[in-house]
């Protein structure tokens, strides 16, 4: 009798429970959710921060604080909580309120649709199709193409040319009120297309094109936990990221004041952890230095540079660090002696405003800086593609605009300049070896001439000095670009022959890691043999730890971070570096500081090549304090009671950990690294190898020591893990 009286009623309206699917007149009613298959994402109505108004929305389940990723009414809200979504016989969406009036659709009516249905999936997309369809067949509608305020793993940021439909990303106007604000993110289709950030009508900042590695106004290599593309053909135009872990959960979003937010969390630790990109930096400002200047970042006090070949449009503003008006030629080009000109390499670059340029996926860098030569209106040059050695031609064909000196990774930019304006200049980055690798690999070789690093240098004087080690000195240089350097002179007694010697260093150059330092070329000339790095203003740490004064700049938080940081690059360097890199001399002198006072190793490279005799350290006064529990005296005292002692202890046991006596009982780096984000218990240490104080063999065979948990230190790490 049931089942007759359900067949009779079947063409009412049912309510949804917590399932995934709107099947045709089902509805959702508010105070009920639908939630994905996986219990991933669900969409329901919710109030925004303080308000009392009502939304349709899209979040993810179990994670603090409460984040909305995707809002259907978000112009149109509703006055209560008697809203009703449901799904018609056309396969549309229908938001209504309590007067039965339409305030959101998904699509406008059409034909009617054989048994459509409403499915959220787990990405977050929120699916209308034919219900005889499977997959992406039949779909009549998706959230994923209307996107909010948030770029989701798997949505498509950009446009489908066919049907004219523009994916882009709008900021709430409020904490309090989604509706459409200020900014906007969008895919810029004017020349080589690229993203770009407006506040209203005009440019904010740029994320800028897509070079096959990343995008050039943030460049870095893509993390191991994501992947990323960008499509650019006859159909569509659009970027896009996937997620590669499966518990890995990362979000990006356009705040109402307008700035970017990475928000991610992992399946085992709902909370949200937020992260900038950087852009609110002076030289993230869209053209911050004006047309035909470089930006170069430096704190709160950033620096504009002309090109070289041009002047400044206002020098008396120019005088007064007001640098929007940018930069002129100084002298006007004559179109008939292009032949004449040259270029100038700048690297590590932000490459300019692609709005006004051309591109062409076939040709070699070669070809491209012939077709500049060829045109009177090209001012410069680049690969379109950098991966496998570089591809493609990207030429700008006109003012060079939004330009940024990144201390690393970037992308070589080739500057067109009069011939007169070459001088030295020309042979800047001297010749360029093609070396092959142990797999027959050919990368593009920087070798410096030695003329111009003893010019950088003032011919290697000692009040450019930074230090000696024990394979020479290193001397501060300057190149007439302005680009400061590090010149490490090698020692005489490597015994390395010019092959050798450009071979090891294609192998160490390959080596990228942000706390790794980067090596930018090198010099062979005669018998010399000179590693050139990227400068690093705050030289090394032992400046800092063995200085009374500067010691105070170090507060426990920065040495924290200062020490995960050397764990992550050693990482790299053991096991995720296309070499197995052994230092062999890890020390203070070798981990220099950047302007941030971020760490990064180096002679990372020398230390396998040279192999350098390892000095042992003393644990003696470390040991002895941790078996009578007084570790917490190992601490600087100029950090007095700032610091967490959870975080003090577990540092200590895990050095400990890594000096055993036995090598097998020594954690490997990817523990230490887990280990020193809390992410491990940390075993009781044994003996260290170089203790000889008490009777090792004793210790060793007593049964406490071989897997017993510190009890003090579990407490206390489990406690802050708590927190």
């Amino acid at each position: 009798m049931l089942f007759i009286c359900f067949l009779l009623f079947s063409n009412m309206i049912t309510t949804s429970t917590s399932v995934d699917t709107l099947a045709m007149n089902q509805s959702l009613q508010d105070g009920k959710t639908l939630v994905s298959a996986g219990g991933i994402i669900a969409v329901g109505f919710f109030s925004p921060g303080n308000s009392t108004r009502r939304y349709l929305g899209i979040w993810y389940t179990n994670v603090s604080p409460f984040t909305v990723v995707w809002v259907a009414n978000r112009n149109k809200p509703l006055d209560n909580n008697k809203g009703v979504l449901k799904l018609n016989v056309k396969g549309t969406l229908e938001l209504l309120n309590d007067g039965n009036s339409t305030i959101w659709s998904s699509n406008k009516s059409g034909k009617a649709v054989k048994n459509p249905i409403a499915r959220l999936l787990d990405s977050g997309n929120f699916v209308v199709r034919n219900g005889q369809e499977t997959k992406d067949r039949g779909i009549l509608w998706q959230s994923f193409d209307y996107p909010g305020d948030t770029l989701m793993p798997g949505m498509k940021h950009g446009w489908n040319l066919e049907t004219g439909l523009e994916r882009y990303l709008s900021s709430w106007r409020s904490d309090d009120d989604p509706a459409e604000g200020e900014y906007a993110a969008k895919v810029d289709l004017r020349g080589y297309p690229q993203l770009i950030k407006f506040k209203g009508p005009y440019i904010k900042s740029r994320s800028g094109s897509w070079n096959g590695l990343f995008l050039i106004g943030y460049p870095a290599p893509t993390p191991q936990t994501i992947s990323q593309k960008f499509v650019i053909n006859e159909k569509e135009v659009y970027y896009e990221y996937d997620l590669v872990v499966s518990t890995m959960f990362s979000v990006y979003k356009l705040t109402p004041s307008g700035t970017w937010q990475n928000l991610y969390w992992t399946s085992q630790v709902r909370t949200l952890h937020v992260a900038s990109t950087g852009e609110e930096e002076q030289c993230g400002k869209y053209a911050f230095c004006g047309a035909n200047s470089v930006c170069s970042p430096d704190g709160n006090r950033p620096t504009c540079e002309c090109l070289r070949g041009y002047v400044p449009k206002s020098p008396n503003q120019w005088n007064k660090e007001v640098w929007s008006d940018g930069c002129v030629p100084r002298n006007k080009s004559n179109c008939k002696n292009s032949h004449t000109d040259g270029f100038l390499m700048y690297t590590h670059m932000k490459l300019p405003d692609t709005s006004s340029s051309w591109f062409n996926t076939t040709m070699n860098l070669d070809e491209c800086q012939k077709t500049c030569l060829k045109n009177c209106s090209c001012t410069a040059y680049a690969n379109l593609d950098v991966r496998t050695g570089g591809s493609g031609c990207l030429l700008w064909l006109n003012a060079l605009t939004d330009m940024t000196k990144f201390s690393q990774w970037g992308q070589d930019l080739y500057i067109q300049v009069p011939a007169s304006e070459l001088g030295t200049a020309g042979k800047l980055y001297g010749k360029r070896y093609k070396t092959s690798q142990r797999k027959e690999e050919a990368t593009d070789l920087r070798i410096f001439n030695l003329s111009v690093l003893a010019n950088a240098t003032e011919n290697f004087s000692t009040k450019n000095k930074l230090g000696e080690g024990g394979f020479g000195p290193v001397y501060k240089g300057k190149l007439i670009d302005g680009q400061e350097l590090a010149v490490k002179r090698l020692s005489k007694k490597s015994g390395q022959g010019l092959e050798e010697f450009k071979n090891e260093l294609s192998l160490i150059a390959k080596l990228q890691h942000r706390n790794l330092v980067k090596l930018l070329g090198g010099c062979v000339e005669g018998d010399e043999r000179m590693l050139i790095y990227e400068y690093m203003p705050n030289q090394s740490l032992d400046y800092f730890v063995f200085d009374e004064t500067k010691k105070m700049l170090l507060d426990w938080w920065k040495r924290f971070n200062i020490i995960k940081s050397i764990a992550r690059g050693l990482l790299y360097l053991h096991q995720d570096s296309r070499l197995t890199i052994i230092h062999r001399d890890l020390k203070t002198s070798n981990i220099l500081l950047d302007a941030n006072l971020d760490p990064k190793i180096s002679d990372f490279g020398l230390a396998r090549s040279f192999m350098e005799d390892q000095v042992e350290a003393n644990t003696s006064r470390a040991w002895t304090l941790w078996i009578e529990k007084r570790a917490l005296e190992l601490l600087d005292e100029v950090l007095e009671e700032q610091f967490i002692p959870s975080e003090v202890i577990r540092c200590i046991q895990v050095g400990l950990l890594c000096v055993q006596r036995r090598p097998e009982d020594r954690p490997d780096m990817s523990l230490v690294v887990l280990m020193l984000n809390g992410y491990k218990l940390l075993p009781k240490p044994k003996v260290p190898g170089f203790y000889t104080k008490i009777d090792v063999t004793s210790e060793e065979n007593s049964s406490s020591a071989n897997h017993k948990l510190s009890s003090v230190n579990e407490l206390s790490i489990t406690e802050l893990d708590s927190r």
